[in-house]
């Protein structure tokens, strides 16, 4: 078999003097990604949803943010954990939307019932956020279609900052590639610069359902590409621990 050359799109955004840690690609905007999860008290779910779809869905979209994903783990019991994707186009636009917030007197009124929540009557224990940068390989994210599916969402802890670094090229010069022959259906990749169990990255993937997620990884482990590239000596000892889990949209959900 031929060798399959992969190219490099462009370098990797990194924490460099030089080159800010949120640095425009010289390409194409890379999105910004934040991921909110809210480990949730008992009876917490209702009044959280109401809280998103009346306050705090709407203000983002009025202001500027398009797409905000809200999942469901799958199989979970109460006390139960709801995660919220936000979808920026650019680090201006995230630091932005945080100041105008704060003032936006339409946001404010109509969050006042999910603010002054008593402290025997708390809606969650806490809310983890981690702080995303797209890939070169994939800027921007992509929108299932609007269907039944599940979602598959995978964290991928490195060794060290140099571990990460190399995974992620090797995702940008080849693997996303692979991903996409085999309909692993890529939602977004991204890498964490703010968030715990640093350095890691974390993307998402889409399917029908379970079957064809077993399939298509399958087909993924079974790639001869993939095979060639996994072996690949610069590749070498790059993740040290993956975390996996699988998510359901909401029906209010915009990704």
């Amino acid at each position: 078999m031929k060798r399959r050359k992969f190219i490099a799109t462009s370098s990797l955004l990194g924490l460099g003097a030089a080159s800010p840690v949120l640095a425009h690609s010289p390409k194409k905007q890379k999105e910004i990604y934040e991921l909110r999860s809210f480990e949730l008290r008992m009876g917490g779910m209702p009044r959280l949803e109401t809280y998103l779809q009346n306050a705090l869905i709407p203000a983002l979209n009025r202001l500027g943010v398009k797409q905000v994903g809200v999942f469901k783990e799958l199989g979970k019991d109460e006390p139960a954990k709801l995660h919220l994707l936000l979808v920026h186009s650019s680090q201006e636009t995230y630091f932005q939307i945080q100041q105008q917030l704060k003032t936006d007197a339409d946001y404010l009124k109509a969050s006042e019932a999910y603010h002054q929540t008593l402290p025997d009557k708390a809606i969650y224990d806490r809310i983890s956020s981690s702080l995303m940068v797209a890939f070169d390989g994939m800027p921007t994210l992509a929108t299932p279609p609007k269907e039944p599916r599940i979602l598959e969402l995978r964290t991928y802890e490195g060794f060290s900052e140099d571990a990460v670094r190399r995974k992620i090229k090797m995702f940008n010069e080849g693997e996303i590639a692979i991903f996409n022959k085999v309909k692993l259906n890529i939602v977004f990749f991204g890498e964490v610069l703010i968030g715990h169990r640093l350095p890691c990255l974390t993307y998402m993937l889409t399917f029908k359902d379970m079957e064809e997620r077993n399939a298509n990884w399958a087909k993924f482990s079974a790639d001869p590409d993939w095979k060639q590239l996994s072996q690949a000596p610069e590749y070498a000892n790059t993740v040290s621990r993956i975390e996996r889990i699988f998510l359901e949209p909401t029906p209010y959900s915009q990704i």
